[in-house]
């Protein structure tokens, strides 16, 4: 090689910019310790997830950072519920569907605990903490006496069995607990008959587990994988920080109550004379002098008395606690304030950029997740049921079920730092044809028919009234209240004669 070519660029996609490309590859001197095995997330789940979700339950329950977190995710991710906007074409059906349905909610919850927007909650922050829940649709008596005979009941992670790993006597694949045909669907569960870790319920389990079919389980989780079976912690990526980061603040907190408490040592020439406030010595022959708030003791010569000094954190902590806590953030994916509860180096800018990327990942997870696996196949099932059940009458059900079932789903609004530059953004995007109003309306988590009927039935009972109001576009009330005409140059100079027309 020349001089020259110690100097000469890579040739693009020659065999120098390729192993550059593939460094991460090399087994040299920085990477040699780096070497992870081969191995498919089913694998890793199978192995660690009893170990990983019961560290996972410990740290949200002991955890304040870690409980707060997944208050927050369940909170920003189905809110007071997302909720369903039938669209069938006739109004009086649609009308009568979506009124039973709201009917409904109240008795979704087999465990007559919370309403079916609760559940909603319950699964997500299961999403957190174990990464997966399971829903059973339970069909009910007629005699049950329930608007529509069906109801929700929700299973933990742990009622599926990591370890249940076979062959069924039919043949199938049991994986973790899910037993799959020959072409790969999922066809059964093999849920446990009682919660592993629940000392209060005594039932003798024989057989340990019990067979449910597929159709009758939601398995609701976010797949991380292609081929993923079973759902892993949301809280995972961070759970080693904060764990760690708890025992340092415990220790911290120990070291300042011990730093408080003062104490001092007094050193003797003469041990046989006591000090003044020195008790009685104990077997081992220590005693122990205590002080009232204001004694002075006037020690002999030769006495000496020393207090102790603990060091001190020093500055760095506030700033260590910052960088952890933003890393930690980060690992679970959403915003630093909503982790911490600390706003002091937010603005109206960082909030607002912070908050456009963490509710871009939460649409995903509420369409891709929460909606397709949760919401929609309940919304088949109760209508089924309903029409089974000679609650609904929706003729031409059976041979087109799908031309009943389609709804929009409306997540819970946004609420941003400034409302009113938001709206003003939404009116001019709807008077310039961008966005329609529909769209709009369902951004703040309405749906448009029933606040088209609310304002239909406000209108109409402010005009039996004799009430007016200002509602107008472009029109505000009170000081700046639109005048009634324009001022004229020619007639009224200036236009400050011109007054404004109250009402």
């Amino acid at each position: 090689m020349g001089l020259f070519d110690l100097f000469r660029r890579p040739t693009p996609g020659g065999p120098e910019a390729v192993r550059a490309r593939l460094e991460g590859a090399m087994a040299r001197r920085r990477l040699r310790g780096w070497n992870p095995p081969l191995e498919n997330i089913n694998a890793l789940v199978a192995s660690g997830g009893p170990r990983l979700l019961a560290r996972a339950r410990e740290l949200v329950v002991t955890n304040g950072y870690a409980a707060n977190a997944c208050e927050a995710f369940a909170a920003n991710l189905v809110g007071d519920g997302i909720k369903p906007s039938s669209l069938i074409e006739d109004a009086g059906v649609r009308d009568r569907v979506q009124k039973l349905w709201l009917a409904w909610t109240d008795e979704a919850d087999a465990d007559a605990l919370t309403d079916f927007y609760g559940l909603q909650a319950m699964v997500a922050r299961e999403m957190f903490v174990a990464g997966e829940c399971f829903v059973r649709l339970r069909p009910r008596r007629a005699e049950d006496g329930l608007l529509v005979p069906l109801q929700l009941q929700l299973l933990q992670s742990e009622m599926l069995p990591f370890e249940k790993t076979e062959t069924a006597p039919n043949g199938n694949r049991i994986r973790c607990g899910i037993e799959f045909d020959a072409i790969g669907r999922r066809v059964a569960y093999h849920f446990r008959r009682r919660h592993p870790g629940d000392s209060t319920d005594q039932r003798v389990a024989v057989p340990d587990t019990v067979r449910v079919p597929a159709e009758e389980v939601l398995h609701i989780y976010r797949p991380i994988d292609a081929g993923q079976i079973r759902g892993l912690p949301h809280v995972a990526p961070a759970m080693v920080r904060l764990f760690l980061l708890d025992q340092y603040d415990d220790a911290e907190l120990d070291r300042k109550k011990t730093a408080a408490m003062f104490a001092g040592f007094i050193t003797k020439t003469a041990p046989e004379e006591p000090m003044m406030g020195e008790g009685a010595a104990d077997p081992e022959g220590a005693a122990i002098a205590s002080l009232e708030p204001g004694t002075m003791q006037v020690l002999l010569p030769g006495e000496d008395v020393k207090f102790s000094s603990p060091a001190d954190v020093g500055g760095g902590y506030e700033a260590f606690q910052y960088r952890t806590l933003l890393a930690v953030s980060a690992s679970l994916g959403l915003p630093y304030h909503l982790v911490t509860g600390d706003v002091r180096q937010a603005n109206y800018s960082s909030l607002r950029a912070e908050l456009v990327e963490f509710r871009r990942r939460i649409g995903q997870l509420q369409h891709g997740v929460i909606v397709h696996q949760f919401c929609r196949p309940v919304w088949a099932r109760w209508l089924d049921t309903a029409v089974l059940a000679g609650v609904l009458d929706l003729p031409g059900y059976t041979g087109a079920p799908g031309r009943f079932r389609a709804a929009q789903w409306i997540p819970p609004r946004w609420d941003w730092v400034d409302p009113l530059k938001d709206i003003q953004a939404q009116v001019l995007a709807m008077e310039a044809g961008i966005t329609s109003r529909r769209k709009v309306v369902e951004a703040t988590g309405y749906d448009v028919e029933e606040v088209d009927r609310e304002n239909a039935a406000d209108a109409k009972r402010a005009a039996e009234l004799g009430l007016r109001y200002r509602t107008s576009p472009g029109e505000t009330q009170g000081a700046r209240a639109t005048p009634a005409r324009l001022p004229d140059p020619e007639t009224d100079g200036s236009g400050a004669g011109a007054q404004p027309e109250q009402e």
